[in-house]
């Protein structure tokens, strides 16, 4: 298939909710091959130009161009007593009436440092931090202590607080390595489910009782995104997973990061495509 080039330049759609922010170094990436009607993309990655090229210090600092550090302002730690549960977490936005919420959630030995670093992942956490605290929504990076129903509980936990200080506002959870299991054990949870918009997976393990769970039989959009050469969590178990959704006409997305390791997604998912499609969902 002949390859494309997303652009930048060209104005946002008229049913984005978040325009363009620093989209000239982030959302320019050349899809090398699209399938299942545009719901398959491959995307093209390369080390030496989406780390070496963009860090000033690979894999430590990105270069200053990349980050705005005046979300700072809208930033504070805090830890949340969330039905007994307590939860230490950055949250970057107004915490009460925000226009929508997007949680992030790490994988093993991470914590909250890790999706509130401005300058680690190429300065992706904080284009998101940008895109939704600068356009009225809040955002949450949690410390999850454990993976298994004791983490679930906490985010069922922050997924109520969440809606309980704004109401009605959509909320979108997203899940790394291991934290994907927290996806899906969310995933299972119909109280939560029914306060979701959607959900996106990145580098996660895959839930082969995914159709079992209240989040599918909402069919609440689900976007996937992995690394082709991912050493722990192999893409094509995800991919298969998003194949047999797709085949069932699920509202469901994966991206493909050509030759991409297991935090490629992490550092090259483009923020603004993925929360625009799950709010317009």
């Amino acid at each position: 298939m002949s390859a494309a080039v997303l652009s930048a330049a060209a104005p946002a759609r008229a049913a984005d909710a978040l325009p363009p922010f620093k989209d000239d170094l982030f959302s320019k990436q050349t899809i090398l091959q699209t399938g299942d009607d545009g719901a398959f993309e491959v995307i093209g990655y390369d080390e030496m130009r989406d780390i070496n090229g963009r860090d000033q210090i690979p894999q430590k600092r990105v270069q200053q161009k990349y980050v705005a550090l005046g979300i700072r302002k809208s930033q504070a730690d805090e830890t949340l007593p969330l039905d007994g549960i307590s939860l230490d977490v950055t949250r970057v936005g107004p915490a009460q009436n925000a226009a929508f919420t997007v949680i992030f959630i790490h994988g093993r030995d991470g914590d909250r440092r890790l999706g509130a670093n401005d300058y680690s992942f190429g300065g992706n956490f904080n284009r998101l931090k940008n895109l939704v605290a600068g356009n009225g929504g809040v955002y949450y990076s949690p410390t999850v202590k454990s993976f298994d129903s004791s983490g679930v509980a906490a985010i069922a936990g922050l997924i109520r607080y969440a809606n309980a200080l704004s109401p009605g506002r959509p909320i979108i959870l997203s899940c790394a390595s291991m934290g994907s299991q927290v996806c899906w054990g969310i995933a299972r949870d119909s109280d939560s489910v029914k306060r979701l918009k959607g959900m996106l997976v990145m580098s996660g393990v895959t839930d082969p009782d995914f159709i079992k769970s209240a989040f599918y039989r909402a069919k609440l959009p689900l976007w996937f995104a992995h690394g082709s050469r991912d050493p722990v969590y192999a893409a094509s178990d995800q991919q298969a997973l998003f194949e047999s959704l797709h085949k069932a006409k699920y509202p469901a997305r994966f991206t493909l990061f050509q030759t991409g390791n297991h935090g490629t997604p992490i550092r090259m998912i483009d923020w603004r495509r993925v929360v625009n499609w799950i709010l317009a969902g």
